[in-house]
């Protein structure tokens, strides 16, 4: 078993809060979700063997994300074959990618800035592309969403994301899809003990997953607030344990906050509703891991060409 550095870990947890986290334990417990090899890289800075990463050959469009808070790092479209062994891209998602002068001066190490999460190194000046730059990064390191290229590019520092779950997340998504400045809204899991769970896992309950949706909005044209109030008005946010039909912990209202300001934004918009009489069981949960749903439940009522049965829009605003 690989050791894992504990003072490491905590420095990964340290940057997290600076980076307004919300919740220490919970990033704790993202760190012990981490296999062996993993933590190894990820938090013991290590490097896995060239030409052995899952994501070397990978030419599918897509972003690739920090494997340990999910933040978007690279477009595939800055993807290229170095032949090095790792990995490459010739360019970051602007703001994504921290760079670190190595303490014996040679090298500079790249780190999500989000979390802190070692990534790889990055080395300019060897003319393989027309930036000169290679971002030269363990798969280990990431997670890869497949997505087409009208959705990836161009991916620019608007994009944002918030996490909502009401219920069952196909009318979530159809709902919020509709909204000005929503780019793409996925269906997916959050909150639960496991990794990579399935629907039925869910469904039995033994994962402890809520069924959620991870909305990719332009925040130049659709603020978080706006965002928030339409999940409010399009599922009964007084429910407990349930939404219309769908009865189950899975099915709960809840919010993923991502930093204290829209901790704040919902605290604001739930105190609002309950000073209107609405007793509000919505939880305000600190952000974890989003997996996607299954193929089939992504854009469900758009493939059946029907409407949500337990969601519709109700002015509470």
């Amino acid at each position: 078993m690989i050791s894992v550095n504990w003072s490491m870990k905590k420095i990964i947890i340290g940057v997290a809060l600076m980076a307004s986290i919300v919740n220490t334990e919970q990033w704790n417990n993202e760190i012990n979700k981490l296999t062996d090899e993993e933590q190894y890289v990820i938090i013991n800075k290590g490097t896995e063997r060239p030409f052995t990463g899952a994501l070397l050959e990978n030419k599918e469009s897509g972003v690739y994300s920090c494997k340990l808070c999910g933040t978007p790092l690279f477009n595939s479209s800055s993807k290229f074959n170095s032949h090095s062994g790792w990995p490459s891209f010739d360019d970051s998602i602007a703001g994504a990618v921290k760079e670190i002068p190595d303490s014996d001066g040679r090298r500079v190490e790249i780190v999500c800035a989000k979390c802190g999460g070692h990534l790889g190194h990055v080395f300019r000046g060897e003319g393989m592309t027309n930036k000169s730059t290679r971002h030269c990064v363990n798969s280990l390191s990431l997670n890869f969403e497949k997505q087409d290229t009208q959705k990836v590019e161009p991916f620019h520092t608007d994009t944002k994301y918030a996490y909502f779950a009401g219920g069952c997340f196909w009318g979530v998504e159809h709902l919020l899809q509709k909204i000005d400045g929503v780019k793409d809204v996925e269906s997916g899991y959050m909150g639960g003990k496991t990794k990579n769970p399935t629907y039925r896992e869910i469904c039995d309950g033994g994962t402890g997953h809520i069924e959620a949706v991870k909305v990719t909005y332009d925040s130049s044209k659709v603020s978080y607030e706006t965002l928030a109030k339409a999940f409010f008005e399009i599922h009964d946010p007084t429910q407990k344990g349930r939404q219309g039909p769908d009865i189950g912990s899975q099915y709960i209202s809840a919010i993923f906050v991502d930093d204290e300001d829209e901790k704040e934004t919902i605290e604001k918009l739930v105190a609002i509703l309950k000073s209107k009489g609405y007793d509000v069981a919505t939880k305000i949960l600190p952000m974890s891991h989003f997996y996607e749903a299954e193929d089939y439940h992504q854009d469900y009522y758009v493939k059946h060409g029907k409407e949500p049965y337990c969601h519709a829009y109700v002015k509470r605003f």
